[in-house]
């Protein structure tokens, strides 16, 4: 559940701390007072609203926190998978804007706002003011019967997604196969072009390297021997005299004061190997200039050689090993346009069959949707009935698409007829907008018993409705609010008596300017406010005691 909200700095609330409980938070003020603004917060720290349309201009910064506590098995699985520590069932989502940047965090940690969002998704609930809306796209009605369905048809649309999409590449191959003879000729032979191409190369693994070092040594050969000449100068390599002869008369003359000081001995050592280790150095250095020999035409063979390579790079891969990888599959190319027949055989017999496999799976969903549908129409016809469609058929009705798809074969669609005689219809040719409201409120309702979501937030959802009508709908929340936290933004006294926690939202003056505060109120101060949402401005002590009666039947009412 949602167990606290902070604000700082969003629109006229400079800074708000919110506790809220289980069952029913109801949220009631005047207009303008700035309800929008609790759930434009709530929608900002879930990754769905944007600061900039709630930010003051003289505000160096914002902040929304929201705190939750879950045992949600899909929550504790997605921090964990992320490295989010998940303590004591505690979720802290906070989204803080400065400079114009916001910076999302889950538990202390840095993450993407998609992260958030995915995240919210297990949390919380939130329906909209227009969010009924929704239910007027048939695409809508097969996701919630999905919903609905839950464990039972998960694996089998997974399966689905999987096997369509073998489907589609099955379907694919063998339209792309199916062309022309003359298309294959010349496809066949500009394919042997190329396989002949990299095969009369010969190319082994590895020579292009060893062919641009060989390259790069003899087309500097001119380079290296001027270095070779003054280095054997230096050291006294071959005909030359340098530090080879010095370092001998050295070894002489330090001979002479070792034999009169033995403790002279290491270092007369070391001065011996110095002297060998540059006589090791100059005989190697002069056999390599001895046997350097500037080869013209190697050089131009090289060169030829390594152009080939480089050529060949160009059109099939940066590397020798891509090359033969591309040679190896023009060859296998080669092999099925050689035996075209017996490959287009084989698509075919690979795509009938996952047609097979995949009408099979998409049967066995529809039978699944199509017995929960018959469960899903019931249930929703009786929460309807709840809330005062007294007269109200409600049908899931199907039709089979000509081909499977990713969900399967069925398209639904919500059928409604709220008068006796009166034949179902789609719900956007018959229901009105407060109608709307209260079939997504059933919807809600039944849907509330099969999910692990927390908390339902409710913004407004009493828009057209009175009397009666809405003496069911706070009836009706209050029986979601058995299993769920529900928070919910109202006009009505009816939705508000039935409140287990009242909040009052008002407006202030503070400092010259209007604030908006946010307060829990006690039960005599709930009563009061619903003397003024009965009364208007001027509240007598008949209002009272009509709000008073009012807040009694509504605790009477929740024990049934």
């Amino acid at each position: 559940m949602l167990v606290s909200l902070h604000v700082k700095n969003m629109a006229l609330i400079r800074e708000a701390e919110v506790e809220f409980g289980e069952g029913l938070n109801i949220m009631t003020g005047e207009t303008g007072a700035g309800k929008s603004i609790v759930i434009g917060s709530v929608n900002i720290a879930l990754g769905t609203g944007n600061f900039r349309d709630y930010v003051p201009e003289d505000a160096d910064y914002a902040l929304v926190e929201l705190v939750f506590s879950s045992e949600n098995e899909a929550v504790r699985r997605m921090l964990e998978e992320q490295d989010i520590p998940f303590e004591d069932g505690e979720v802290i989502i906070a989204r803080r804007y400065k400079a114009g940047r916001s910076v999302s965090k889950v538990n202390g940690e840095t993450v993407p706002v998609s992260f958030v969002r995915e995240l919210a998704a297990e949390l919380i609930d939130i329906h909209g003011q227009h969010e009924h809306q929704s239910l007027l796209y048939e695409k809508n009605h097969l996701k919630i019967l999905d919903g609905f369905a839950g464990e039972q048809i998960e694996e089998k649309l997974a399966l689905c997604r999987e096997q369509y999409r073998a489907f589609r590449q099955a379907k694919k191959q063998l339209s792309e196969a199916d062309a022309g003879e003359a298309e294959r000729a010349k496809e066949l032979d500009f394919l042997k072009f190329e396989r002949n191409e990299i095969e009369s190369a010969a190319l082994v693994p590895g020579e292009d390297e060893e062919l641009e070092s060989e390259y790069r040594r003899m087309s500097n050969g001119q380079k290296i021997m001027e270095a070779l000449s003054e280095t054997a100068a230096l050291t006294g390599a071959g005909d030359y005299s340098g530090a080879g002869d010095e370092v001998s008369r050295a070894m002489r003359a330090f001979g002479t004061a070792v034999l009169y000081d033995e403790s002279l001995g290491d270092l007369e050592q070391t001065l011996a190997d110095i002297e060998s280790m540059l006589n090791d150095f100059n005989r190697g250095l002069s056999g390599y200039m001895d046997d350097f020999v500037f080869d013209a035409q190697k050089l131009r063979e090289t060169e030829e050689r390594l152009d080939l390579i480089n050529r060949l790079k160009t059109k099939y891969g940066n590397s020798i090993e891509q090359i033969l990888e591309a040679g190896r599959a023009k060859a296998e190319r080669i092999e099925i346009l050689t035996n075209y027949d017996a490959y287009l055989a084989d698509l075919r017999k690979n795509y009938e069959q996952s047609k097979i496999v995949l009408r099979k799976t998409a049967d066995e969903i529809s039978s699944i949707r199509k017995k929960c549908a018959l469960q899903l129409s019931k249930e929703i016809q009786d929460a309807l009935v709840d809330l005062n469609f007294l007269d109200v058929r409600f049908e899931i009705s199907f039709r089979e698409l000509e081909e499977p798809g990713e969900n399967g074969r069925d398209e639904v669609r919500f059928l409604i007829s709220m008068n006796p005689g009166l034949p179902l219809k789609p719900l956007a040719d018959v229901a009105s907008g407060g109608e709307l409201s209260r079939i997504m409120l059933a919807l809600k309702a039944v849907m509330a018993d099969r999910d692990e979501i927390g908390t339902l937030i409710f913004d407004e959802i009493d828009s057209g409705i009175s009397g009666r009508t809405a003496q069911k709908v706070s009836e009706k929340m209050a029986v979601i609010a058995r299993k769920h936290q529900v928070l919910c933004i109202t006009h009505l006294a009816q939705i508000a008596s039935m409140a287990d926690h009242h909040f009052i939202i008002e407006k202030k003056p503070a400092d010259s300017k209007t604030v908006t505060n946010i307060g829990l109120l006690s039960e005599e101060e709930s009563v009061e406010e619903l003397a003024r949402i009965l009364g208007g401005a001027k509240i007598t002590q008949t209002v009272l005691d009509s709000a008073r009666e009012m807040k009694e039947l509504a605790k009477n009412a929740k024990k049934y």
